[in-house]
């Protein structure tokens, strides 16, 4: 049976041109700076930015991680949102290796965080009560708020408040590049605010492994000690390398074709009965890209109980593979991607149906 997996962009696997790029890398020793296809890599992604350096890490997480550790001290308090990756997904890194103080706003249907909840989150730095804030974070695009792009003026908002307060400003850039291609404005666009940014190579990008941290070479070159700290320091690493330069090459402008088809199934699910999808419609403002989030209401399906969890394990059967998210079991992702063709989306939408209303 043939398998279409939704689960996420982390699941492409190299295609053969990708791979015979990584088989002729030019290595040597990272841990030296004598590897020169990561360096390549590095001062590209960097270029790309708008940034003076690069740092190849092993994942998005290391990479905000390193960054978080770079830009803050013990017990000084980051602003981010409650549904931003770095808070859900990054295994409290923060706080057991960092002891940073998270400071949560609520995340908007939009992926943003209200501009007046973010002044009146700053702290009084006379204040010995109050912890010291240090830093914001906002991610882009933004994940659990269905994969939406936010906006340059947005962000330059954020970033005009942080520096107001003498803050630092990051951003989990994991989709950067999906942001950039569905607001189609260019990568350094997004960035040219943000104080680092991470970019991950191995979502819609293709590549297997890895992601590179961005910013100012004195923040770089403290982020490289971090990074040896985490055990992040690689030797022969190029062979990774080329793969993020080839999907650099070649991967950039197909992003496209993946909003497409996100676009495709959304519409799709959003005519099924007892499911719901607001990517099917435009959003206030952002863009979406290639994730796409639905409900799943029991109720309305005439099967009382029936939710996410239950859709998940019946496509599985079926050969499509989809998260099931949160604890009430309500709300199901689907994620476009490199290997998932415009056939694919006609297939899973067609064995969605029939496993929801048997046609």
């Amino acid at each position: 049976m043939q398998t279409i997996d939704l689960r996420s962009d982390t699941v492409t696997r190299p295609t053969d041109a990708m791979r015979a790029a990584m088989a002729r890398a030019v290595v040597g020793d990272d841990v030296y700076g004598e590897d020169p296809t990561v360096r390549v890599l590095e001062e590209r992604m960097a270029d790309l930015l708008g940034k003076e350096a690069g740092l190849f890490v092993a994942s998005g997480t290391m990479g905000n991680l390193v960054a978080l550790l770079a830009h803050a001290g013990r017990g000084d308090e980051i602003i981010l949102g409650d549904l931003s990756h770095t808070f859900l997904y990054e295994a409290g890194g923060s706080a057991a290796l960092g002891s940073l103080h998270s400071h949560l706003l609520p995340n908007l249907e939009d992926g943003t965080l209200d501009l007046e909840r973010v002044r009146l989150a700053m702290r009084d730095p006379e204040n010995p009560h109050d912890p010291l804030s240090r830093m914001i974070v906002l991610e882009n695009t933004h994940n659990r708020c269905g994969g939406i792009a936010l906006t340059a003026e947005y962000c330059r908002q954020v970033a005009d408040i942080a520096r107001a307060n003498g803050l630092v400003i990051h951003l989990d850039g994991a989709r950067l590049f999906n942001a950039a291609v569905g607001l189609s404005r260019s990568p350094a666009d997004l960035t040219a605010m943000f104080d680092s940014v991470t970019v991950c190579l191995s979502k819609g990008l293709g590549a297997p492994v890895g992601s590179v941290l961005c910013g100012p070479k004195d923040f770089i070159r403290d982020a490289l000690r971090i990074r040896k700290m985490l055990g992040g320091g690689m030797r022969q690493v190029g062979i990774l390398a080329a793969a993020g330069l080839y999907a650099l090459d070649h991967h950039l402008d197909r992003l496209a074709d993946d909003h497409a088809n996100a676009l495709h199934l959304a519409r799709g699910i959003s005519e099924i009965p007892g499911l719901a999808c607001a990517q099917a419609s435009p959003p206030l403002r952002g863009a979406w890209t290639n994730l796409v989030y639905f409900t799943v209401d029991g109720d309305g399906l005439g099967r009382p109980g029936f939710n996410a969890v239950d859709l998940s394990r019946e496509l599985k059967a079926c050969g499509v593979w989809a998260h099931a998210l949160g604890s009430d079991g309500l709300q199901m992702r689907m994620v476009t991607h490199l290997d998932v063709t415009t056939a694919d989306i006609d297939a899973a939408l067609s064995i969605l149906r029939s496993c929801l209303v048997g046609t």
